[in-house]
């Protein structure tokens, strides 16, 4: 990469979320050999508030460090990241320097000032020890305490409990582990403990065969945090797979957002790993029963995903409207 490729992305291509990007750009223009540890990048984002390096060690890496590395503007040193770029020259330093300066400063205003786009981080400046934030997410399991969403996809935050406007202290048992997102939306005007609806998440029921792992796992083919992708034990075809989550609930329409997203990502997963074993499917049926009214049987939310061949029925029009004899064809 050379000036004018590096011109270009800060021009053209790059796609910002935040401010971190042409920070972290103009934060290795201005050190000596295009070099800076992750501390120094990251003392740029919080400017200088100790108690936010880790937090913005953590931003680094996740965020734009992965961003800028995959489009190849930076790689990896042994602590930090260097720009990969050829010789620059000084006034060409500053053109870049200027045009990091000049991002930062439409995004702000397109966020309605620095107020505000730092607005999502005000609660939470107080700083929380390390060894406290290591226990808070220990007793939360490493999930947000509301959305259940693992630290792997969501940076958690430690939250007070009830606000400390509100008279809340700064103790282990006023804290939970939210996700950004989450703590986001609880702002300062709620004093909901989430603890206990971790316990939602594990709930599983003893007659239950789903929950019964045990007689499944040998026919699993994929899994996540939250749900799994096995093939179906009484199949109407081969390859017929089933998807549930790992939590005991009857329909899909009473799981959270975080375990539907869980379940349809195992569906396309499951999706793909059929069609490469099998390159006769051409088309599938994906769908679920909910409630003794619509066909459920074993009432442990399950999401069908059943894959079709050419002429595997006489006619096929219609597909699952045909649940309803003599409505498949209209």
């Amino acid at each position: 990469m050379d000036f004018d490729d590096l011109k270009d992305f800060i021009e053209n291509k790059m796609k910002m979320q935040h401010v971190y990007q042409p920070v972290m750009i103009k934060t290795l223009l201005k050190s000596d050999k295009n070099r800076a540890s992750t501390r120094v990048i990251a003392k740029e984002f919080s400017n200088l508030d100790e108690s936010q390096i880790d937090y913005y060690r953590v931003i680094t890496r996740q965020m734009p460090g992965r961003v800028l590395k995959k489009h190849g503007v930076v790689f990896e040193t042994l602590d930090g990241y260097s720009l990969n770029i050829s010789y620059l020259t000084e006034s060409q330093r500053m053109d870049l320097i200027d045009l990091c300066d000049q991002k930062i400063g439409e995004y702000i205003h397109t966020k309605g000032g620095e107020r505000r786009l730092w607005l999502y981080r005000m609660k939470n400046t107080s700083y929380v020890p390390g060894t406290v934030r290591f226990e808070v997410l220990k007793r939360a399991k490493g999930r947000c305490e509301l959305c259940g969403i693992p630290a792997s996809q969501k940076f958690l935050q430690v939250d007070h409990i009830l606000p400390r406007n509100k008279g809340g202290k700064s103790a282990i048992d006023n804290y939970q582990a939210l996700c950004y997102t989450c703590n986001a939306q609880k702002m300062d005007k709620d004093s909901t403990d989430f603890r206990e609806w971790k316990f939602i998440y594990d709930k599983k029921e003893k007659e239950c065969p789903f929950c019964e792992m045990n007689h499944i796992s040998s026919k699993i083919i994929d899994k996540n945090g939250s749900a799994v992708a096995f093939k179906d034990k009484y199949p109407v075809v081969k390859d017929h797979t089933l998807v549930i989550p790992f939590r005991h609930v009857t329909s899909f329409f009473e799981l959270g957002n975080f375990e539907k997203r869980a379940c349809l990502l195992l569906v396309e997963s499951a999706r793909i790993k059929i069609l490469e074993g099998d390159r006769t499917i051409t088309g599938f049926n994906v769908g679920f029963n909910d409630g003794l009214d619509a066909g459920q049987t074993i009432f442990h939310c399950h999401i069908h995903v059943i894959p079709r061949r050419k002429n595997d029925v006489q006619n096929p029009a219609g597909g699952i409207r045909n649940v309803i004899p003599g409505k498949g064809i209209y």
